[in-house]
């Protein structure tokens, strides 16, 4: 079969399965994901020659800029979803979640890395920086539901709004290792890093994410309201919200992951009753559907293409500690002193899902710096998100509902 139409049949067949396998895989308990991670196997392993090399490191631009459109995408649905208002008090959780234990994890990861891994200092900050964010995309089994749905519970908000947020909020992180990695450490490669990359960087995501969202906002409800100029019928203004946003933002040099959640965040609370805002959300939720169920197809087609090989056992148990051990330790020690009730931060600390924004942050930094050992580190986070997929797959789904079930009993 030609492999341009047998493309075309795969991206077929995984977007009809969208329509109906989520909700099969949650009657059973399980996450979509590995369904469609193990029909990439199966798939790469009866037409190998016919598709696509599957494998990362074979085309980085194309892995880039794939990952990266489905994270802006998640990033936008993930702020739209959002129903609380932003203040230090209510954000409590999350912000212990990106200040305390995103940054203990990578410290803890850099360490492993050099010393467990052998890993060149730059390298060990990529891997941290890169398996630090939990991801918005694979995280959908435990994140808030639409817009305006009732029982939001306190771990959905906080694995929810954590999503959101450190996506962008790592980004310094890779930027570090990047630095190192094209000028090493020095006082002034240093302080460039510490006033652009992280302050300048967040500060003009954080502020250019809310101008385009307040002034969307009042174009939608405002001014169409009003004057009855525009009429905004579906919620493809979603995809454009999300598009301008980050294009701008990343015009100005700042961190667009900010500073498009911000925006489809600053949206939700412009007339925050508004039915469109369902509108918006269902869209943004199809289209990142589509495109995570053909890239989950790729990485199972990598599993089986070579992209484990050069794995061993030290490898292996890295990427294993980092998702029982060092996750879940990090979140854990963040929360305490909170309000939140002890199962409650079990399960926050347990459910940091990794998925494609790793992918998508050591495809850049690959594009920005030669790093030594890459053959390590592609490896290492495949097996990572591989790892994160099948153990939180099964567990999330029955976590979330016991916890659901007790705060109804």
């Amino acid at each position: 079969m030609n492999q341009y139409i047998l493309l075309m049949l795969i991206a077929g067949i995984a977007s009809i399965g969208m329509a109906f396998i989520p909700s099969m895989a949650k009657k059973i308990g399980i996450s979509y994901s590995i369904i469609y991670v193990g029909v990439g196997v199966l798939i790469y392993l009866i037409w190998p020659k016919e598709l696509p090399d599957p494998l990362p490191q074979k085309d980085n631009s194309l892995v880039l800029h794939l990952t990266e459109l489905i994270v802006v995408i998640s990033l936008m649905g993930t702020g739209i979803k959002i129903d609380r208002s932003f203040s230090l008090k209510k954000w409590s959780t999350p912000l212990r979640l990106i200040l305390i234990a995103m940054i203990l994890a990578i410290l803890i990861s850099a360490l492993l890395g050099v010393f467990v891994l052998g890993l060149t200092l730059s390298a060990a900050l990529l891997l941290a920086a890169v398996l630090a964010p939990t991801d918005p995309v694979l995280a959908a089994d435990v994140q808030v539901g639409p817009p305006n749905e009732r029982g939001k519970s306190e771990p959905r908000f906080a694995l929810t709004s954590e999503a959101g947020l450190n996506d962008g909020m790592a980004f310094p992180f890779t930027w570090l290792a990047i630095v190192v990695a094209s000028q090493g450490i020095s006082t002034s490669s240093m302080w460039h890093w510490t006033w652009y990359y992280l302050f300048y960087k967040i500060s003009a995501g954080l502020v250019i994410g809310w101008l385009c969202g307040k002034v969307v906002g009042y174009l939608v409800f405002s001014i169409s309201e009003k004057y009855r100029l525009l009429k905004a019928t579906d919620g493809f203004l979603a995809i454009s919200l999300t598009l301008f946003t980050y294009a701008i933002t990343e015009s100005f040099h700042a961190y667009g992951f900010i500073a498009v959640f911000v925006a489809g965040l600053t949206l939700r609370h412009y007339e925050k009753g508004h039915e469109y805002h369902q509108q918006l959300h269902s869209f943004t939720d199809q289209m990142e559907r589509m495109l995570l169920a053909v890239l989950l197809i790729f990485f199972g087609g990598s599993l089986v293409g070579g992209v484990l090989a050069p794995l061993t056992f030290k490898m292996a148990l890295v990427s294993v500690a980092f998702v029982v051990l060092v996750r879940p330790f990090a979140s854990y020690l963040s929360l305490l002193g909170s309000s939140t009730p002890l199962k409650e931060k079990l399960a926050i600390s347990f459910l940091g899902i990794r998925g494609m924004g790793s992918i998508y942050y050591l495809a850049f930094a690959f594009s920005q710096a030669t790093f030594d050992q890459q053959d390590v580190l592609w490896p290492v986070v495949s097996f990572t998100i591989l790892t994160s997929i099948l153990l939180h797959g099964v567990t999330a789904t029955t976590i979330m509902a016991g916890l659901s079930s007790k705060k109804n009993n």
